[in-house]
């Protein structure tokens, strides 16, 4: 559960209902009726348009996902004694908080120095996320500064905005990472000025013809970029 939701928060991703029976005892999370991807940095952000508290915002995706093990802790009081259990949970911040590091160092393309210094460039791509606003997507952040190539990131159209100050602790604190397999940057993708994303207003065209005549040639087109996409990132090889 740590790690799976971590990486919803390193890829920008709302599940919109994180109700416990929403997720199962292997970690896994389903019914995404309301899901999103953020436009932006925006830990307020809700997908499901009844969720007028804010329960599943995107900032507490990680409180959410404990409390449904805290809930499922709770009952197995019934079959186990408490102590194991209540430790078991209490591993989960920890947990939370590597998964989370080793996610947003997979999509910045970097390799670990140790958990205090990977948790710090973490946190500074967060903050440079926030300060870019509305201007500064989710997925094009990731895609410029991919395995550290600052020369890409100040030659593309968000230049300008990168030699902000917000961005120069993000900057400096990166160019102590070595980039990770920096040959994917030969792949073709990356020689393009924006990354494939996955905002609502598009998944709604590309709903919308399908629903009116059937037709699914968008769907498949965008699939195709998408999986050209996973194969140059090529995030879950070794």
């Amino acid at each position: 559960a740590a790690e799976l939701c971590a990486r919803w928060m390193a890829a920008g991703f709302v599940h919109g209902v994180l109700n416990t029976d929403n997720m199962n005892m292997t970690g896994e999370s389903f019914d995404y009726g309301p899901w999103r991807f953020l436009p932006r940095n925006d830990p307020n952000f809700t997908a499901a348009y009844f969720d007028h508290a804010g329960l599943y915002s995107f900032g507490r995706q990680p409180e959410a996902v404990f409390w449904n093990l805290q809930q499922l802790g709770g009952c197995f009081t019934l079959l186990a004694e408490q102590g194991p259990i209540v430790e078991a949970l209490n591993r989960f911040p920890s947990a939370y908080q590597q998964a989370l590091c080793r996610a947003m160092l997979a999509r910045l393309g970097v390799q670990s120095r140790g958990f205090e210094a990977d948790a710090d460039l973490a946190n500074a791509a967060f903050r440079a996320l926030a300060a870019g606003g509305e201007r500064l997507r989710w997925e094009p952040f990731f895609f410029d500064w991919f395995c550290a190539d600052e020369r890409r990131a100040l030659s593309g159209p968000r230049s300008d905005l990168y030699a902000e100050a917000p961005f120069l602790e993000f900057r400096e604190r990166l160019k102590g990472f070595a980039a990770d397999r920096p040959e994917r940057l030969t792949h073709p993708l990356f020689g393009r000025v924006d990354p494939e994303e996955m905002l609502i207003d598009e998944v709604e065209a590309i709903w919308a013809p399908m629903a009116a005549a059937d037709d699914w040639s968008g769907f498949h087109d965008k699939l195709a970029r998408v999986n050209a996409q996973r194969e140059a990132y090529a995030l879950g090889a070794p």
